[in-house]
């Protein structure tokens, strides 16, 4: 089979088997009607959906490796170390996801019957599988709206000090956040919930997992950003295309503890430098190009906001991510689009995501944002 057929089986594939962001099933047919399609599809549905370049290619099979497992992965070891000096932290340690990297910090800020407080939509409360009850045994307070929250909503969220209430141990902040439609947290309202919490003797975390994007958007240095913080989980296979991989960064003392975690939970990894490699990669080449995806995401956010039937917030957007409001089912419009080449995750009844990323352009940006248009003038 010719490689962009095959490249176009394998997505149609994908859409095949694959559940979207809000729950429904994709159309074989559709897939089927994909997988012939003469140009290649337009997918929006995240910024995890990246294949590695080339060149990030020629990194990973050039990677030296050891047994990570023994602390002996030279490519391991280079990136955990790079990463914690551009965090300004101690410690780092690679692991397979951001799900894992925050996890892993709920658990070293908690124990059982614990209290964790997040923003509207977090990310470890609605895309994690449930895994804080069930690895920390902790529940969720949610403060604000939208995402967003400040230290007066945060302190309101607080459980009393009585037996009967759980504890309130850990504050979690997003950034950027991705329900929200990738809106930046400032970093004032960071600070002063931070020193808040610290005053109630909470642990304060960050899922950064689109961090960079928020440094690219605000010109606010990594550090700067991950310096009010306790631990920060940040990914690698978002905005930055590496096919794997986040890390926690925090104190030695917290990175011993979460190694160990790590390794219970079933995440200690062997070779595993041929993944650093294209992370360390990802670290030194796709950093300075955020921007343009940020571009891509205005230039479709202000075309499709003129569209009948499709509202967007242009205000909110902010970074690689634009939520897109429909009048019809959000269901129906990403159905649409996907017949017309366009893949969008329906993330509410009446809401699509697009999610701008390496592998598209500024011209596939701006003809899906015209599909998206055509999609919702449909009858």
């Amino acid at each position: 089979m010719p490689a962009l057929g095959y490249e176009r089986a394998r997505r149609a594939a994908n859409l095949s088997t694959h559940h979207n962001t809000f729950g429904g099933m994709h159309d074989p047919k559709l897939a089927f009607a994909a997988s012939h399609r003469s140009t290649p599809l337009i997918d929006l549905r995240s910024d995890t959906v990246t294949r590695p370049t080339p060149a990030m290619r020629e990194a990973m099979a050039r990677a030296e490796v050891g047994d990570d497992v023994f602390g002996e992965d030279p490519t391991v070891r280079a990136l955990e170390a790079e990463i914690a000096r551009l965090a300004g932290k101690q410690a780092a340690l690679f692991v397979s996801s951001g799900t894992m990297g925050n996890q892993l910090a709920i658990a070293l800020h908690t124990r059982p019957g614990d209290e964790i407080i997040v923003g509207d939509g977090a990310h470890p409360a609605f895309y994690e599988s449930g895994a804080a009850p069930v690895l920390s045994g902790v529940q969720f307070a949610f403060a604000g709206a939208g995402g967003l929250f400040d230290a007066d909503a945060m302190e309101a969220a607080i459980k009393p000090r009585a037996y009967w209430c759980p504890r309130t141990s850990l504050v979690c902040v997003e950034n950027t956040h991705n329900r929200a439609g990738g809106r930046v947290f400032p970093q004032s309202a960071i600070i002063a919930i931070a020193d808040r919490a610290r005053t109630h003797g909470l642990g304060v975390h960050l899922d950064g997992a689109r961090l960079w994007n928020a440094s690219a958007a605000t010109g606010v240095p990594i550090d700067q950003l991950c310096a009010p913080f306790d631990t920060v989980s940040l990914c690698f296979s978002k905005g930055l295309g590496a096919p794997v991989g986040s890390a926690l960064v925090a104190s030695h003392e917290h990175i011993e503890r979460a190694r160990r975690l790590r390794k219970m939970w079933g995440g200690g990894m062997r070779q595993v430098g041929i993944l650093a490699a294209a992370a360390l990669h990802a670290l030194e080449h796709h950093r300075a190009r955020l921007q343009d995806d940020h571009d891509h995401a205005r230039e479709l956010a202000q075309r499709v906001a003129g569209a009948p039937g499709l509202h967007v917030d242009l205000a909110g957007v902010e970074t690689n991510i634009v939520n897109i409001d429909t009048d019809a089912p959000a269901e129906q419009i990403a159905a649409r689009a996907r017949q017309a080449g366009v893949l969008v995750n329906a993330t509410g009844p009446r809401r699509v995501r697009a999610v701008l990323h390496l592998d598209v352009s500024a011209a596939e940006a701006r003809a899906a944002a015209e599909q998206l248009a055509q999609a919702a003038a449909q009858p």
